[in-house]
């Protein structure tokens, strides 16, 4: 369908419509995309729109286009939404692609898709164009949240007697690498950080640090957009669970972690009795919920009765962090859905962001 003869499609005004309602937002491109960044990058990212797939009638899609390093992309596209925000659950549809004259070229075993600047087009090899898609940059519904009232901020963009190892970059913000000078037991924890643009590397290289809680259970910090959130990947609970859903946002962009953690607890005789119990918020997704954790995760410290401190973990790649603050335990009703689930003419979606109360 060329731009002459394509008319304005109502179904895309009621999907931006949707997407608000999920707790996303049409937002200028991330900061710090002025890090290096090579051609690949402005193609890198999200696209929803609707289209005819699979035999269906004409139904919301979201695409994800994830730079692979020279040239080379790899792409998800899902039935429903993105994950998060309208996603149906169903295995997304795997795309291998490349770019060429500022384009990305998808094909995959069903359905391919071509992405340009701001939009794409999905198509099958015998019926052609089946579904246009228009960029989103969604963005946490807890990013910037003002701490409560009893809470420690222990980083808001200056120097604080509340870390130690914390070398902070000229922009206010905190590299990997810092740990609270408090030890913590049962707590509310608010994080947001930001992984770096490396197409070219692969796995636990690409992106890697992790909140430490008691420097015993670790909550993954990875570039693991457009990945299959593998228990080692973006949100997992360390080799130990995988995040509900991937809810990671491409590299570049600031994200939200929102942590609910009960410590063990342990008789007089140094004996466990009670599993830690954490609950995870990745960019407003509920990610793990009222968790149990077995035994310390990955490289962490033995769990014992005493508290520790919280670690952000140095694996040596530049992740950054702001807006660090942690507060009492709090209820996890003390948070609400961001906004009702919706329903509208033809399309459908269920909300998976919470808001703090008070924003």
């Amino acid at each position: 369908m060329t731009g002459s003869t394509r008319s304005i499609d109502w179904r895309i005004v009621i999907v931006a419509s949707l997407l608000l309602m999920c707790g996303t937002a049409l937002a200028r491109a991330a900061d710090g995309a002025a890090a290096a960044v090579d051609d690949d990058y402005p193609l890198q990212g999200e696209y929803v729109g609707t289209a005819n797939l699979d035999g269906q009638v004409r139904a919301v899609v979201g695409l994800q286009s994830l730079a692979d390093g020279e040239g080379r992309f790899k792409g998800l596209l899902y039935m429903g939404g993105l994950p998060g925000a309208g996603w149906d659950g169903s295995p997304p549809k795997r795309l291998e692609g490349l770019r060429e004259s500022g384009r990305v070229h998808f094909s995959g075993a069903e359905v391919g898709a071509t992405v340009s600047s701001g939009e794409a087009s999905v198509f099958d090899p015998v019926h052609g164009e089946r579904g246009h898609l228009w960029r989103v940059v969604r963005t946490s519904p807890t990013l910037d949240a003002a701490p409560p009232q009893g809470a420690t901020v222990l980083f808001d963009g200056a120097e604080t007697d509340e870390l130690s190892g914390r070398p902070v970059v000229d922009d206010r913000m905190l590299l990997a690498g810092a740990t609270t000078r408090e030890a913590y037991r049962d707590f509310y924890l608010h994080v947001e950080f930001r992984t770096p643009y490396s197409p070219s590397r692969r796995g636990q290289g690409r992106g890697n640090s992790g909140v430490y809680i008691q420097q015993r259970y670790e909550v993954q910090i990875l570039d693991s957009f457009a990945l299959d959130g593998a228990f080692n990947e973006c949100g997992a609970l360390y080799r130990q669970r995988a995040p509900d859903v991937n809810a990671c946002l491409p590299p570049l962009s600031w994200q939200t972690y929102d942590i609910w953690f009960t410590a063990a607890r342990f008789d007089g005789e140094g004996r466990k009795i009670a599993d830690a119990i954490i609950s995870v918020l990745h960019n407003g997704v509920v990610v793990h919920h009222n968790v149990r954790l077995k035994d310390k995760t990955g490289a962490g410290q033995p769990e014992a009765p005493d508290p520790r401190p919280i670690q952000f973990q140095n694996h040596g790649d530049p992740v950054y962090f702001r807006n660090v603050w942690i507060a009492p335990a709090r209820p996890w009703e003390d948070f609400r859905p961001a906004r009702a689930d919706s329903q509208l003419p033809g399309v459908s979606g269920r909300s998976n962001g919470y808001a703090l109360y008070g924003r």
